[in-house]
């Protein structure tokens, strides 16, 4: 392990193939082409957001000038942007639309108290056998289909789809081509910049019916009708693989798993309610789940300075794309601009073991086995939406039946 030079804002990408490169999957480091990491980034998106004609467009794919999505996602997701901050943003937008846009921070929401109560549990099937295709497709992505060449080249130049062709890919992988969900997953998650296990694992969970039962098919008929044109211009247009729909596939409901009914240690799930104190903190330590300035540890603490370990370990094992590690890497940049900041590669327990920190809660399984380790002396509470509690979570309808009115 060792500590790293802060890299200048307008030099990250050098600075990641310098420092990092031997941790991403790419040939050469590849920023992404739309968004760019950092507080300034995220509140100017913020500040611009409009939600107007949400409900309408929301699914549309092509034209883009034609989508309804947000993109705040890669904010959200990097705590650059709270849930609830982003709530409050839409408060005049039309009814129907603010309405629809707040179901999906709910979505946002509802995987994160899945994936905090469940953890590594969300990798396996969490109610019944995924919709797999038995004749097993060579390659569960192939490029020559455009409708999928397309997709995959916008989330090479951008790290970022719209949700309608996450359902895309993820129900050819399985649904269409036979592969197994969780591996699609996996790389999936390694190409977004807002890939969390949480969001994309539940998303994948229900597009291929592991999570409800039942499937979504992707067909010919989708891309018609969300990006019209494209079929026209494809090679394969009078050949086409997904032309029809794919077969149906009797429901296998797996056995009952007692944590989606109802959770034992509802305030282990959520973490603290309150500041926990054992000591004053010498140092903030910030996780990539909570990067923003108004981070609840960061913010109670303008003075000190800031610590960031990128998990060598974890990283190897993820390989995920350069453009996440400039994008975290320019959201530090910035924050180095006004703050004292320390930037590790190594193992975080030892890096941070044995210092006075404080930090938020963060609801991942990765963030409880380190803090056990590190034992920082303050502990902040994570920014709910909505407070986990001991209902159920089978569900996205169930889930939300259990919440206060907001």
């Amino acid at each position: 392990m060792h500590q790293l030079p802060v890299p200048a804002v307008d030099a990250v990408p050098a600075w990641v193939g310098e420092h990092l490169g031997h941790l991403h999957r790419d040939d050469a480091v590849r920023p992404s082409g739309r968004f760019r990491g950092g507080q300034a980034a995220a509140d100017a998106a913020l500040a611009t957001l409009d939600v107007a004609g949400y409900a309408g467009r929301r699914s549309q794919v092509l034209p883009p000038e034609r989508r309804g999505a947000s993109a705040m996602s890669p904010y959200v997701r990097h705590g650059l942007l709270q849930l609830g901050e982003v709530w409050d943003a839409v408060a005049d937008a039309p009814t129907r639309d603010r309405t629809k846009y707040r179901d999906e921070l709910l979505w946002q929401e509802y995987s994160r108290h899945l994936y905090a109560r469940l953890g590594t549990r969300t990798r396996s099937a969490l109610r019944a056998e995924p919709a797999r295709a038995h004749a097993r497709w060579q390659e569960p992505w192939p490029r020559d289909m455009l409708c999928l060449d397309t997709v995959l080249g916008e989330l090479d130049d951008d790290g970022w789809l719209v949700n309608q062709t996450r359902m895309w890919v993820s129900s050819q992988w399985t649904v269409r081509a036979g592969h197994d969900w969780a591996a699609g997953e996996d790389e999936l998650y390694a190409r977004l910049l807002d890939g969390s296990r949480a969001a994309n694992r539940v998303g994948w969970q229900w597009t291929v019916g592991a999570g409800n039962g039942k499937a979504y098919g992707f067909s010919r008929w989708q891309v018609r009708k969300r990006a019209p044109g494209l079929c026209e211009r494809c090679p394969l247009a009078t050949d086409c693989p997904i032309e029809a729909w794919p077969d149906d596939q009797p429901t296998r409901w797996l056995p009952r798993e007692p944590l989606l009914a109802a959770d034992p240690s509802p305030e282990v799930t959520a973490g603290p309610a309150a500041v926990e104190s054992t000591g004053a903190p010498a140092a903030v330590w910030l996780t990539a789940e909570s990067l923003g300035t108004a981070d609840p540890a960061l913010a109670a603490h303008p003075d000190l300075p800031v610590v960031f370990v990128f998990d060598e370990p974890l990283l190897a094992r993820l390989r995920l794309a350069s453009k996440r590690l400039v994008f975290l890497a320019e959201t530090l940049a910035e924050l180095a601009l006004d703050r004292e900041v320390e930037l590790h590669l190594g193992d975080p327990a030892e890096v941070l073991v044995g210092r006075q920190v404080a930090v938020t809660h963060a609801p991942v399984p990765g963030f409880r086995r380190l803090a056990a380790e590190v034992r920082p002396v303050e502990l902040h509470p994570w920014p709910w939406l909505h407070r986990p509690g001991a209902g159920p979570v089978s569900s996205f309808s169930a889930w939300r039946k259990g919440l206060p009115r907001r």
